[in-house]
């Protein structure tokens, strides 16, 4: 069934309105109308999101959070009783982990089913919301509220924010912003990053803000064979092939780099690196070389590796 202009309008804008009829099956129906256009975009979402490598604790995460914000808005298009929706979120991990890809993809899903009318995401640090004077951080912080209202503001490395002790302007761009998410709860969603440790005492040391704060997703370093995959994943992105040899030094190398302090391990981003170094060694090795064939560009062999 086609749904009415109306509520075309509506879907449009990304959001589900109070149905005023009567008629529950008549708005049923009309759901439905809604429903078809709505699951369409949230399956392309999901299924750049299923095509992450790992991250399934996160992925499921997501999933409940999406149902539950979907049927929350169901329920109060036909004028049932609904919970809250309130959907701040601590992404807490290591770097390279995936958090700053998964924001973005979180936001488009929410405008989806209806709790954000952009899907945006603006991606800000201290330096982006905390002036160096007396009276310039609540204005630049609001400033970037401004921004991202409609969609997500990401805080990466959130807990610097608290770190600059009682006379820090931090202060000032966390009250600012625990009265924004108040005063636009229903079209700002705010996502606290960083590493877990930091980020349980920052909670801790301030207890507003961990209330405020009701989902917690948990980033999982990469194991070895999903950092492989990344690593073959993006070299085959730029047309490039490792040979069989060339793939059990690549797991040779990522289980050395895997041997220094946990948190300075970029995980995807330090594999990323590597393949970009991997790419280069390949260049040089062929770069005196005359008359290149096909194969020889986009072969990789142990010897584009062994001075990673």
């Amino acid at each position: 069934m086609r749904p009415k202009p109306e509520l075309t309008s509506v879907v449009q804008q990304g959001q589900i309105s109070r149905l005023q009829t009567s008629d529950s099956g008549e708005s049923l129906a009309l759901l439905k109308g809604f429903e078809l256009q709505q699951r369409e975009r949230l399956q392309k979402l999901q299924a750049e999101l299923d095509s992450l490598i790992g991250l399934h604790s996160v992925k499921g995460v997501l999933g409940e959070i999406q149902a539950f914000a979907l049927i929350q808005k169901y329920r109060a298009a036909l004028q049932l009783a609904c919970e809250p929706v309130v959907l701040h979120t601590v992404f807490t991990g290591n770097p390279g982990t995936g958090k700053t890809t998964v924001a973005r993809l979180f936001s488009q899903m929410l405008k989806e089913v209806g709790i954000l009318n952009k899907g945006h995401t603006v991606e800000v640090e201290r330096a982006d919301l905390v002036a160096q004077y007396i009276g310039q951080t609540a204005q630049k912080t609001r400033e970037v509220l401004k921004q991202a209202l409609g969609g997500l503001l990401f805080i990466d490395e959130a807990y610097s924010l608290a770190r600059g002790g009682e006379r820090d302007f931090g202060k000032e761009a966390i009250d600012t912003l625990v009265k924004a998410m108040e005063d636009q709860r229903e079209n700002l969603v705010v996502v606290l990053a960083g590493y877990p440790a930091p980020m349980e005492e920052f909670l801790e040391a301030n207890p507003g803000l961990r209330s405020r704060f009701p989902v917690t997703v948990t980033f999982p370093d990469y194991s070895d064979l999903e950092l492989f995959k990344i690593a073959q994943s993006m070299l085959e992105r730029r047309e490039y092939t490792l040979t069989t040899s060339a793939q059990l030094e690549l797991v040779r190398q990522i289980r050395r780099l895997r041997q220094g302090d946990p948190e300075s391990f970029g995980n995807a981003r330090a594999v990323r690196n590597m393949v970009e170094q991997i790419i280069r060694r390949q260049a040089v090795r062929l770069v005196q070389k005359h008359g290149l064939t096909k194969e020889e560009l986009t072969l990789i062999t142990p010897y584009d590796l062994r001075s990673t």
